[in-house]
């Protein structure tokens, strides 16, 4: 007898091994084995079984490490299409499904198989459109509990921990369960994970890589806030768990329930098709009057560095502290100055590891890379030319604090843009005005009276197909925190963004940036393909990135496009050079098929490639 053995590695497989007698009656599809594969002691896992090889010359298995399998028939077949779709290994994609502790040579106690139970479901995915911002919780208790009246399990993800917090004191206030925890920064995840494979909790609540929990007898899939991307994995496998359970609801035959305040417009581009049903829950508290503020009648000097630039807005918040109402102004740049340069040669103090720039911290006193945590001393002369005009120039949270504290001397004023403050709860008696990055939108018990966006023009801005898309989601998440009045200030007014905001019609944009889509092949309409190419010698990853380039360039398949080859952003990030090449093609797993071909037989000496299909 031989198993067929992969490894979580980028290796091709899978790899023939021979049974010894001794162990014949143990093994069995989605069992862990150890073995000793190129001199070195591993852990593998079957997943096919047969009598005969052709490999002249096989080693025999070492031990198995598991008394039952821990990859069902349904995960066996997940996995299989997760390393299909996504350009990684079938190994790789089994590996993500274990928590770290099982990755090793570690012999799992004996488990217990919870019965296979009948379904009785109705197959189908639902899109619940949350205007509201709070509505969805009433959907979701209703499903939990007609899924649960059947004797069937609920997996119900999320975002971030918070909202995961969050999600255990609603469930189990609402409903009489059994709730199991599963997210990766726990210190019992591996006691959680075998509590969830042998069926003692029959709702299982995560984040992300919960998506593959092996949860028996599954009846419905819910996620929450399905647009975020927190959901899309950045190490391999680049799975996104929006699409893995979309997946996992066609293999396992049971609902999908997904909820977003604004849909991804994959997801809505599926219920245009009329591939899953829609369903609207509109806000039930009036929306607040919503101004767009045209920064362009404004000189840039004083745009620039007037905080609050407009005499209407300083009397709108004047107004509204004089009765005693909460205003917030939201600024998703934290730190005092995100530019610091010479005034004489116009060096700019850049991260020696990522070559981006340094961001002031005016409290800490620090100059730091955002990207890897790199810290220095302010320099007193500069580096270049040893003159002392050093400029601090940017409107950052902190120089938003003290501009306003200029202003508003009258107010209690604070930044909720600490690590501290953004993971949990803040007190409304605080502060007057609080200043606050994209963290905010996670609390969302809180409302403010009146709610100020600035900067929104550095997302729509942005060199990235998606920016009006994560700029219209910002927005939406942050109109359900505002009670009476909303301004944006931005030098686009007339953008299709503004407008489906400003007339609470959600399908102006929609329609606009679908039809955009369409014109310019992108999502939802075709799938990007990124093969990302790193290395810590610049010209070497340019070398190689130009010649991987010019040997994708030369396919003759009609439907895969090799569009492009050029430097990441940022180039370099924690010491490594980065390159990427950008392919479409109507078909994913095509194009997945077609990067793993090629991309097998490029000479690649001290240089990492990896593949990621649906990047974000």
């Amino acid at each position: 007898m031989y198993v067929q053995v992969v490894f979580g590695l980028p290796l091709k497989g899978p790899f023939d091994y021979q049974v010894p007698k001794n162990l014949k009656e143990k093994i069995k599809s989605g069992k862990r084995v150890e073995v000793n594969f190129r001199n070195e002691i591993r852990v593998g896992y079957i997943v096919g079984i047969k009598e005969k090889t052709e490999i002249k010359t096989t080693k025999s298995i070492i031990k198995v490490l598991d008394e039952v399998s821990l990859l069902d028939k349904h995960l066996m077949l997940l996995t299989k299409r997760i390393s299909d779709y996504y350009g990684c290994y079938w190994g790789e994609a089994i590996e993500a499904v274990f928590p770290l502790a099982l990755r090793k040579l570690k012999v799992t106690p004996y488990l217990i198989e919870p019965e296979e139970k009948k379904k009785d479901i109705k197959v189908e995915t639902i899109l619940l459109h949350d205007l509201d911002g709070r509505a969805r919780w009433e959907r979701y208790i209703y499903y939990l509990k007609e899924t649960l009246d059947k004797g069937l399990s609920c997996l119900v993800l999320f975002p971030d921990l918070i909202s995961l917090v969050r999600a255990k004191e609603i469930i189990t206030d609402k409903i009489s369960c059994s709730l199991g925890i599963l997210h990766r920064r726990q210190t019992q995840q591996l006691k959680e994970w075998l509590k969830i494979k042998e069926g003692r909790f029959n709702v299982v609540i995560g984040l992300r890589s919960a998506i593959l929990v092996p949860l028996k007898n599954l009846g419905l899939i819910i996620i929450d806030e399905e647009q975020n991307d927190a959901y899309k994995q950045n190490q391999v496998p680049y799975y996104h768990a929006r699409e893995v359970a979309f997946m996992r609801a066609r293999i396992e035959k049971i609902k999908l329930i997904l909820s977003a305040i604004s849909p991804s417009l994959e997801t809505m581009y599926l219920v245009r098709k009329k591939k899953i049903k829609y369903e609207v829950l509109y806000r039930k508290e009036p929306y607040p009057k919503i101004n767009i503020i045209d920064l362009n009648e404004l000189s840039y000097p004083f745009r620039t560095k007037e905080a609050i630039p407009f005499p209407l807005l300083q009397e709108r918040i004047i107004s509204f502290l004089n009765k005693n109402a909460k205003v917030l102004i939201f600024l998703n740049r934290t730190g005092f100055a995100t530019l610091v340069s010479c005034r004489i040669c116009g060096t700019v103090l850049k991260c020696p590891r990522c070559n981006v720039n340094l961001i002031y911290h005016l409290k800490e006193k620090i100059l730091n890379c955002h990207y890897c945590n790199f810290k220095m001393l302010p320099p007193q002369l500069c580096p270049q030319c040893n003159s002392g005009y050093i400029r601090y120039r940017g409107l950052g949270t902190e120089k938003m604090e003290s501009e306003l504290a200029r202003i508003f001397p009258q107010a209690k004023i604070k930044r909720l843009d600490s690590r501290k403050n953004s993971q949990g709860q803040t007190n409304d008696k605080e502060a007057d005005i609080f200043i606050s990055t994209q963290s905010i939108i996670k609390q969302k018990d809180k409302v403010f009276n009146l709610v100020i966006v600035l900067g929104i023009d550095n997302v729509l801005n942005r060199v990235d197909f998606r920016s009006a898309e994560k700029a219209f989601v910002l927005l939406l998440d942050l109109l359900t925190l505002s009670k009476e009045e909303f301004f944006i200030l931005t030098c686009l007014p007339n953008h299709y963004c503004f407008s489906a905001l400003k007339q609470n019609n959600p399908k102006i944009f929609f329609d606009e940036e679908l039809k955009q889509r369409r014109q310019l092949e992108f999502p939802p309409y075709r799938h990007l393909g990124l093969v990302k190419i790193r290395g810590e010698k610049e010209k070497r990853v340019d070398q190689v990135s130009k010649l991987i380039f010019k040997k994708l360039s030369k396919n003759r398949k009609k439907d895969i496009k090799v569009i492009s080859v050029s430097p990441s952003w940022p180039a370099k990030l924690r010491g490594k050079f980065w390159w990427q090449i950008l392919c479409s093609a109507k078909d994913p797993v095509a194009l997945s098929r077609f990067l793993k071909t090629n991309l097998r037989k490029v000479s690649r000496s001290g240089i990492i490639l990896t593949v990621d299909i649906d990047p974000l």
